[in-house]
């Protein structure tokens, strides 16, 4: 799963009206890196460029938290404004920028590039500006992500400390903490009095949360250091240039705002979220929101970037489950399984010790460093299937123990533009039972290279083009492309030599696919949260407690699942038209530098612009 740096006006269109794409140079079978990208030679095309900086950069300074993800110190001492009064800014930004494109640019004078950009633009910004009444048809905290975990994980791993002010913006941002709550507060309120409240089962976790990131000194008497107040203190020690006594006095305003802007902060939450629990039920679904079934099925559309109807996904996870369990019968039979039964294949393979490693510091380094180990050797193996290699760098992380009992299985963050900050790909280990060491080479590949890290980093690192085509976020595609990464590696041989493995692909696939068949069935058919989870169990690898963990996540995220399975399947249905028209001619290096160097696309944009590579290099002209 990619974590979402972005910050978002209310569905899946960043802030930025962040299109990407890519001028392309004549594709050639030599090694390249994103330095050799080239700008396009229309005029009017880099007028238009001027314009879209200009949106992004306006947008950029209204978003601090978004600007310090890409390295920049714009507003450094504050957080976003999450009122509703600056959503309706935001939205009437956007409403003008898009009158403003389509009254001063014409399309059919842009070259290629160009119009694929405009296009992407404009079909960005229709779909905000129709998600906008829908704004509050959501969980802005929840047990997998929010402010609550945001806050803490933001300082520690984007807010850099290089300076005194950097320090003394850094103690601003622990003093405004509490005024952003009371902005949270009244955005759950809004929710509330609309009927849109989080299932019971949600609350623990976030309270538990909660709790953990107010604990440790100054917050209590514990020989522990709180993590806030560690990294404050850390950071501060590396700056050379600023005395002892200075540091010190920095360390006690940092102390004085925990306790007086964190601490209260979270205290009220936890407070109200514990009133909102007795208010809540064990209903669950978008259905029983204000005229649900509506904002379902459109939520699935901007998910997926397609027209499917929540039955049309629906009936493809039913097809696409059937096939998979089909493919690990035949996993089943190398194994010499001494029963048929895929349920009971399922059961040995989610409780035999063998497949996980102990719940010890020892079995933790282990499990990340096998994931590294798989990132390290695909490396060596880029050559056979990329022109370009991104220049980041990757780490794997644990999930830091505050948040390890409510976030997600694994996930990634993108790394900033300067190569200041690695790309991280987190591993939650706080249940070693939940994390199979047979998922181990899938998830490496799906998370970092040649997955999330490779195409985040490769559209990050692009030069000469527009702000925003670097930054782009539709998760069909992004994280279509992080599935399509747990196969390539299975295609071109010597990898999955573990038939273990080469199962964990499989369920990792099958995982996907089910999620096709409870995320309508939740959301659509009214099925209840025990009747989703037993569908899990019966139908795919996960352990138990991750089967209630993904179902829980689907539940309080309406339709973001079904955008993975929905990106695979297009990828692999455009390369092969791409290998059906151009026969000997096709090239699977040059095909993922078609899909990687435009950036994250709509999906049909995508078509499109494979389909224009295809008549090219049929042509044998350059693109």
């Amino acid at each position: 799963m990619r974590k979402n740096a972005f910050i978002k006006l209310g569905f899946g269109f960043a802030i930025a009206a962040a299109s990407v794409l890519q001028s392309c140079e004549q594709i050639k079978t030599t090694d390249k890196t994103t330095d050799n990208q080239q700008t396009t030679d229309s005029s009017d095309t880099k007028q238009v460029n001027v314009f879209f900086d200009q949106v992004f950069d306006k947008m950029l300074s209204r978003t601090p938290m978004y600007a310090a993800y890409l390295g920049e110190k714009t507003h450094y001492d504050e957080w976003n404004n999450i009122s509703d009064e600056f959503a309706k800014e935001n939205i009437e930004i956007i409403k003008s920028d898009l009158e403003t494109l389509q009254k001063t640019f014409d399309i059919k004078k842009l070259d290629y590039q160009g119009q694929l950009s405009y296009k992407l633009f404009v079909e960005d910004a229709k779909k905000e500006i129709e998600a906008f009444p829908w704004r509050f048809h959501n969980y802005p905290i929840n047990p997998q992500e929010g402010l609550h975990t945001e806050v803490p994980t933001f300082l520690m791993n984007v807010h850099k400390i290089d300076s005194l002010p950097d320090a003394k913006a850094y103690i601003s941002r622990l003093q405004k903490v509490d005024p952003l709550f009371d902005q949270l507060i009244e955005n759950l309120k809004v929710r509330e009095q609309k009927g849109i409240i989080l299932p019971k089962f949600a609350y623990p976790k976030m309270i538990d949360a909660c709790r953990n990131i107010i604990s440790g000194a100054p917050f209590d008497k514990s020989k522990e250091m709180n993590p806030l107040m560690a990294d404050f203190s850390v950071k501060t020690d590396n700056l050379k240039s600023v005395s002892q006594v200075t540091k010190d006095s920095l360390r006690t305003e940092a102390g004085k705002a925990l306790l007086t802007s964190v601490k209260p902060a979270y205290e009220k939450l936890i407070i109200y979220l514990t009133e909102l629990e007795k208010k809540s039920t064990t209903t669950v679904g978008a259905w029983s929101w204000p005229d649900g079934n509506t904002y379902y099925s459109m939520a699935v559309r901007h998910s997926t970037t397609t027209q499917m109807s929540p039955e049309e996904v629906y009936n493809l996870g039913l097809k696409e489950v059937a096939r998979i369990h089909n493919e690990i019968r035949g996993i089943m039979k190398k194994t010499n399984f001494k029963s048929d039964d895929i349920k009971a294949f399922f059961r040995f393979m989610t409780s035999d010790k063998q497949f996980y490693y102990p719940n010890t510091d020892a079995g933790k380094k282990a499990y990340l460093k096998q994931n590294t180990d798989y990132i390290e050797t695909m490396k060596g193996s880029l050559d056979k299937l990329f022109l370009t290699k991104p220049k980041a760098n990757i780490e794997v992380r644990a999930v830091e123990k505050f948040r390890e009992q409510s976030a997600g299985t694994a996930f990634y963050e993108q790394p900033s533009p300067d190569g200041t900050r690695p790309g991280i790909f987190y591993a939650n280990l706080y249940d070693m039972t939940q994390v199979p060491i047979y998922q181990i080479e899938a998830l490496a590949y799906h998370e970092g290279i040649p997955g999330h890290h490779m195409q985040i980093s490769i559209a990050q690192e692009l030069t000469g083009v527009p702000k925003f085509r670097k930054y782009g976020d539709h998760t069909a595609y992004v994280e279509g492309w992080g599935l399509y990464s747990e196969l390539i590696p299975k295609e071109i041989g010597g990898f999955y030599t573990d038939v273990y493995q080469d199962f964990g692909r499989l369920s990792m696939e099958l995982m996907r696919s089910a999620r096709l068949v409870v995320d309508p069935g939740i959301h659509y058919k009214k099925w209840t949260r025990e009747q989703a989870i037993q569908y899990f169990m019966d139908n795919t690898a996960e352990p138990p407690g991750e089967c209630v963990n993904a179902i829980e996540r689907y539940i309080v995220w309406p339709g973001q699942a079904t955008a993975y399975k929905v990106g695979m399947n297009k990828i692999l249905e455009l390369r092969t038209k791409a290998q059906n028209e151009l026969g000997e001619k096709f090239d699977l290096r040059e095909f993922h530098d078609v899909v990687l160097l435009y950036g994250s696309l709509t999906l049909d944009l995508l078509e499109e612009n494979v389909n224009h590579w295809i008549e090219v290099k049929k042509s044998g002209k350059s693109m």
